[in-house]
């Protein structure tokens, strides 16, 4: 099949000023419409591995994480944003750096919460047509084109994910990292899902309709908490990381390289 005229188009310029800096506006969407030219597609190529190392630079320090998914919709007056600020602060006093999206809504209510707390907050934001400013409450902000860079960057820094109401992000978020402990592509991380009206159709549809067509195991559901309590939540996650996963209260990890900011 031919391609379009969009397809023909001379490649941009590299997507990365420098190493290691902020990647430059390229849509990801160019990355997605399908084969173009091999000078194109290495271009391409080698600003996503830019992008992954700009993350991995920022990242490297913070700590150990809990990251923390929903929706940027809900604002201040809404009955989960303090929810959000709840749980964030409850991390924080446990020792674990926040980390969100760095959006607004829910994101911004749990990095508030873990700063008024004294803990160390971060966002790792995606940049969008409409652009998504962050939140005012992050000590720490990273920004990607791609969405499948920033959702390494939510996974692997993190020993646990705790996720808030939300849209058809927060579910793809839950999903994936389901999927990831599902197929042994990372540990049994404690996921809880904070809302206990708002997630039960989502459960009870996974239960009736993924297992009831035998898709899932029981276990696929059964490993995913859910309740009201972010004290409940946090606790969870703490006992599990301190005994499952061996992290213990010290010191902050001492830096061994060092790039710049």
């Amino acid at each position: 099949m031919a391609q379009d005229e969009a397809s023909a188009a001379p490649a941009p310029a590299h997507p990365a000023k420098e190493w290691g800096k902020t990647p430059g506006p390229l849509p990801a969407r160019q990355f997605l419409q399908g084969p173009r030219s091999r000078p194109f597609e290495l271009r391409l190529a080698l600003g996503i591995f830019l992008e992954f190392i700009y993350g991995f630079r920022k990242l490297h320090f913070v700590g150990p994480c809990v990251t923390v998914f929903g929706s940027a919709r809900y604002g201040v007056e809404h009955q989960y944003y303090e929810l959000g600020q709840q749980v964030g602060a409850c991390l924080a006093r446990a020792g674990f750096t926040v980390m969100t999206g760095g959006g607004p809504g829910l994101m911004e209510a749990t990095n508030r919460g873990a700063r008024e707390a004294g803990g160390l907050s971060i966002g790792c934001n995606i940049t969008l047509p409409r652009e998504q400013k962050p939140n005012p409450y992050l000590d720490r902000f990273v920004e990607f084109r791609h969405f499948f860079v920033r959702k390494v960057m939510l996974v692997k820094y993190s020993y646990a994910f705790i996720a808030l109401p939300g849209g058809l992000g927060t579910l793809d978020e839950i999903f994936e990292v389901s999927v990831l402990i599902q197929t042994g592509k990372i540990k049994d991380f404690p996921v809880v899902l904070l809302g206990v009206k708002f997630w039960t159709p989502l459960i009870e549809f996974m239960r009736q309709g993924l297992v009831g067509g035998r898709t899932i195991e029981p276990a696929d559901v059964e490993r995913i908490i859910i309740t009201d309590s972010p004290q409940e939540a946090v606790e969870l996650v703490r006992e599990r990381a301190m005994k499952q996963f061996g992290l213990t209260e010290g010191p902050a990890m001492k830096r061994r390289w060092y790039l710049g900011e």
